[in-house]
């Protein structure tokens, strides 16, 4: 089942955002999420608010392109009566769930609403995540042409015993298929992995990059498996189906990922994502580690604007009904105090190629850092020219202790 949302205060009928939100807004970056929550069938291992057909009974999901613009529109109306710098979108990102079940004129719809109520900055980036069996050549050349510009596929595994453990419906051969479809077609191309599924071997993670190098793509993004609690992976291993997955096969998974990518021409820039030169980074992914502001839509999505967090209602079909009655959305917010925001900057930033400006850190923070660097955690030569601490290789399969040092 997708995991509970957290607890907050409540939010205005209306979506008001407090005075703080609008403080400093013109100098923030602005994107779009779009959540879709629906998927052909649910993965063992995920805990995402997504929803397979049965889940959603008589929820009818050709109604969704509609219910998401209405709140693109009330997002807009918020935004302005809140003071917020008028801001045109430099990264949209449609996720889920799977976005690409819906009819490709769905996600134009939305992304022509997009650039109505917001604009797209010169060069902005929008994105969709894809499985591998969800598109063909004439969807992508759709997206395209609407103004899509970049497309992720979770291509996961080229193991097929693997795909099986994980859940997965597409076939190994379809990935170098639909990758030249995108290419074909003038997208940029993503790959994203997943490593340590129970019972995998390095052996059959090996086959799995090598594959993900073969087809060439802009960008990889390697995560590991993370057994979440309430999921039908949890149950299976709980009952002795599967293995637990090992730290210690975790972290060879990704030092031997590290290395291939590195070889192949791809550079590090957040611990799971590499990318072939800056201008192939995620941009939308770097601007949730920097701390820019974005607009989440759809049941589930979560919104932050100058540290004011809010989350939608989770279910498709609560969340139409909160659209039809004209009001938010969202469920609860948080309004984040400075030290707070302080503590968040640290967690993120410490998590990529750029790093963490010491100036941020108190005096007692400062101390640790000779103590990151004696450890290996992080780059010598950077935190003491340039007073930035970038995680070394140690350091970020270690990223826990970098930031537990840091505030101990």
């Amino acid at each position: 089942m997708p995991s509970a949302l957290p607890p907050g205060d409540p939010v205005p009928f209306d979506g008001s955002l407090p005075m703080q939100a609008a403080s400093g807004s013109a100098t923030r970056k602005f994107g779009v999420y779009v959540h879709v929550p629906y998927c052909r069938v649910r993965c063992g291992y995920c805990d995402f608010n997504t929803y397979t057909a049965v889940d959603l009974g008589t929820t009818n999901r050709s109604s969704y392109a509609g219910e998401a613009m209405a709140e693109m529109r009330f997002a807009g109306e918020v935004l302005d009566r809140a003071g917020v710098a008028a801001r045109q979108a430099s990264t949209v990102f449609f996720g889920g769930g799977t976005p690409t079940l819906l009819p490709a004129s769905d996600l134009v719809k939305m992304l022509e609403q997009i650039k109505t109520t917001w604009g797209l900055a010169p060069g902005a980036e929008v994105t969709t995540e894809a499985n591998p069996d969800s598109v063909d050549l004439a969807y992508l050349t759709e997206l395209k042409a609407a103004g899509f510009t970049r497309v992720s596929f979770g291509m996961q595994s080229a193991v097929p015993e693997v795909l099986a453990v994980l859940d997965r419906t597409h076939k190994p051969e379809r990935v170098p298929q639909v990758v030249a479809w995108a290419k074909q077609v003038g997208l940029d191309v993503s790959l994203d992995l997943i490593y340590g599924a129970p019972g995998e071997t390095v052996q059959q993670w090996r086959v799995s990059v090598a594959a993900a190098l073969a087809c060439e793509p802009d960008h990889i993004s390697a995560y590991a498996l993370i057994v979440e609690p309430g999921t039908k992976l949890a149950a299976q291993i709980k009952r002795g189906v599967y293995p637990m997955p090992d730290d210690d096969t975790h972290a060879e998974m990704y030092q031997y990922a590290d290395e291939c990518f590195s070889a192949a021409g791809y550079q590090w820039y957040e611990i799971s994502n590499w990318a072939r030169g800056e201008n192939n980074r995620s941009k939308h992914n770097l601007s949730y580690w920097e701390g820019a502001d974005w607009w989440g839509v759809g049941p589930g999505a979560h919104s932050h604007v100058g540290g004011v967090r809010w989350w939608n209602v989770k279910h498709p079909r609560a969340y139409a009904d909160r659209i039809a009655a004209g009001g938010t959305p969202a469920q609860a917010r948080e309004v984040l105090d400075e030290e707070t925001r302080r503590t968040e900057r640290l967690l993120l930033e410490t998590r990529i190629v750029t790093g963490l400006d010491t100036a941020v850190l108190t005096p007692d923070e400062r101390r640790h850092v000779p103590e990151l660097i004696a450890a290996g955690l992080v780059d010598p030569v950077i935190a003491i020219k340039q007073r930035r601490l970038v995680p070394t290789l140690r350091g970020r399969l270690l990223a826990d202790t970098v930031i537990h040092t840091l505030l101990k």
